[in-house]
């Protein structure tokens, strides 16, 4: 063989391995690059997880996003689905057949707690068989597919306290992140992967002082980068101050109206992006953060809907989109949006749930409003999804699509989802000494004469884990939907998790009055301890046909006394006021309570 075809042959060699001698980036040159836009994905068509989309499916989504200028990726699951193993392998003969294709994978990893999805996990401990073979299974992939796998997320959302079925310590995620950096110390994974969690901005330190841990300090030190969630769009519901039209913008035309609040709501993000960042500052730890998840529903047919904040529709979401886009990168931020294409599994009981609507692209193989310039542009010609064309959603009619874009709520006419009406001259920790403490009241006002007080520090309305509704009207009457699902739960929380000391209260009373309709049978009182810890107590009593207390549709006035309520409570930390929980499927009616307050 000549010289001339030895270097032919291996001239070839480089361009099947390299694409035209360009080498595999590594995170650190990708991550914040606006040449790499990043998107979170999954490619389930399905209502369930276990029709995992194919090798061959996966690579139509690969050809769409990569038009779209899309070169990095962020899944969920490493062993429990198939879905990134089918991922990657998709990738790989992407780049087999075109050396020049690039796509880069944050490979996800599912970390839940020891006795996840049960009545008794403990977020102190991880469910060490899954957490396991998901972590070994990422480091198996990522030494199979240097090449593509440029980061490890441990968690999503795993530490975020709201998530009470699985959530774990910062702990916990500690101890897989120290193992995959000492994976890549000692030669068993690739030496440039970066390694994070990907999480809720207040899992980061970013909102209640509860999360701001040792452990989460050692977390945020042994991470090569933070993975911070933010979503607007929720929070257009859970705490909706921001969104609601103010004043003196009533006089603005609608359209003017939707504008400023959908700037007001990446403002809010960039809020929560900066509360993160100084937080860490403060700290003295100096670390790259990405946004590892925002995003913003197209439909919603509840809290977000026409009933509800009027928020999910496709020209709020492009609005949104190009914003979020324009902000992070001219940041110098990743933005892993949420999400290229929407899946019907997460809320397969209800197709109108927003959580099955975030995509940019819908389950008919149609762009939504964001990507209508992109159709038209040709962008997608000779691309498919499920053997069919991308066209437009409303067959792209802009004034069919406009018809369903609502105004949001004017501020006037929202509830109110924070108690601030506070005693400042009270310290959160030291015993009330006052003979009553008054959550909220129509007539009962403290004064220097009269031996009231109000709370220590402000407190929030809290529906957890959306199965329920809570807000509070200028009246201070607090409104409680009950949701429909398995069980629902509400409290009004002190903000920070600092308890208030009511020890001085223990021989005393919690009064309320209460009203509704619901015929779902639920416990009231108040919460002691933090859940999180695992110190939280519900001391409560029941309303119900055995309890002898039953809900009227007119107000009843209750002054239950505290030892009623005990159930092993710790008064010198009472971190919720007021809670209401069912621990049985319910009707989605109303509950109303207002002057609430403990006398000694």
């Amino acid at each position: 063989m000549t010289r001339g075809k030895h270097l032919f042959l291996y001239a070839s060699l480089l361009f099947v391995l390299f694409g035209c001698g360009q080498s595999s980036k590594t995170a650190e040159e990708i991550l914040g690059n606006p040449d790499y836009l990043a998107f979170s994905y999954g490619g389930y068509r399905e209502n369930t997880r276990d029709d995992v989309p194919t090798v061959d499916e996966l690579k139509d989504d690969m050809k769409i996003l990569s038009r779209m200028g899309v070169k990095i990726l962020r899944t969920y699951n490493t062993s429990q689905y198939a879905h990134a193993k089918n991922l990657l392998a998709a990738i790989h003969e992407l780049k087999e057949e075109d050396p020049t294709f690039e796509m880069y994978v944050m490979l996800g990893t599912w970390i839940e707690s020891k006795g996840a999805w049960t009545d008794t996990p403990d977020p102190s401990q991880g469910n060490l068989e899954n957490n396991t073979q998901e972590i070994d299974a990422a480091i198996a992939m990522a030494n199979k597919y240097p090449d593509i796998v440029k980061s490890i997320a441990v968690g999503n959302e795993a530490m975020v306290q709201w998530a009470v079925t699985y959530f774990v310590m910062p702990k916990v995620i500690l101890k897989w992140v120290n193992h995959l950096q000492e994976a890549k110390a000692s030669g068993d994974l690739p030496a440039d992967i970066w390694i994070t969690s990907s999480d809720n901005f207040e899992s980061w330190g970013g909102g209640a002082k509860n999360y701001h841990t040792e452990d989460l300090t050692a977390l945020l030190r042994a991470v090569d980068f933070v993975s911070l969630h933010t979503y607007p769009f929720h929070d257009t519901h859970y705490n909706p101050q921001f969104w609601g039209i103010p004043k003196e913008q009533e006089a603005l035309s609608e359209m003017e109206q939707i504008n400023a609040a959908v700037e007001r709501s990446v403002a809010y993000a960039q809020t929560q992006y900066q509360n993160t960042a100084s937080f860490i500052k403060s700290l003295g730890i100096d670390k790259p953060i990405h946004i590892g998840e925002i995003g913003w529903a197209s439909i919603d047919s509840s809290h977000y809907g026409p009933g509800g904040a009027k928020a999910a529709d496709e020209y709020k979401q492009k609005l949104f989109y190009e914003q979020v886009r324009e902000w992070t990168n001219s940041a110098g931020l990743s933005c892993f949006y949420f999400e290229a294409f929407d899946e019907q599994w997460k809320d397969k009981k209800n197709p109108l749930g927003s959580e099955n609507h975030f995509g940019m692209i819908n389950l008919k193989n149609e762009a939504k409003y964001a990507l209508w310039s992109d159709v038209d542009a040709g962008l997608f010609d000779g691309l498919t999804r499920n053997g069919k064309a991308i066209t437009k959603t409303y067959a792209g009619d802009k004034q069919a699509m406009l018809k369903d874009v609502l105004r949001p709520p004017l501020k006037s006419e929202m509830g109110i989802l924070e108690i601030t009406t506070i005693n400042a001259s009270i310290t959160s920790g030291e015993p009330v000494s006052e003979e009553s403490y008054i959550l909220v009241h129509e007539t009962m006002t403290p004064d220097d004469a009269n031996k009231m007080t109000y709370p220590s520090s402000p407190s929030k309305l809290n529906a957890w884990e959306g199965t329920s509704s809570i807000k509070m009207s200028d009246g201070g009457v607090i409104e409680v939907i009950t949701g429909r699902g398995d069980w629902w739960g509400a409290a009004v929380e002190m903000r920070g998790g600092v308890g208030e000391n009511l020890s001085q209260f223990i021989d005393g009373y919690l009064h309320f009055d209460i009203r509704g309709d619901t015929s779902s049978n639920f416990k009231i009182g108040f919460q002691t301890g933090l859940f999180a810890e695992g110190t939280q107590v519900n001391n409560f009593v029941s309303f119900a046909p055995a309890s002898g207390r039953m809900l009227s549709t007119e107000w009843v006035s209750y002054s239950v006394p505290i030892s009623e309520l005990n159930k092993g409570a710790d008064l010198s930390n009472v971190t919720g006021a007021l809670f209401l929980r069912s621990d049985e499927k319910s009707d989605g009616k109303y509950i109303f309570v207002k002057n609430i307050y403990y006398s000694k």
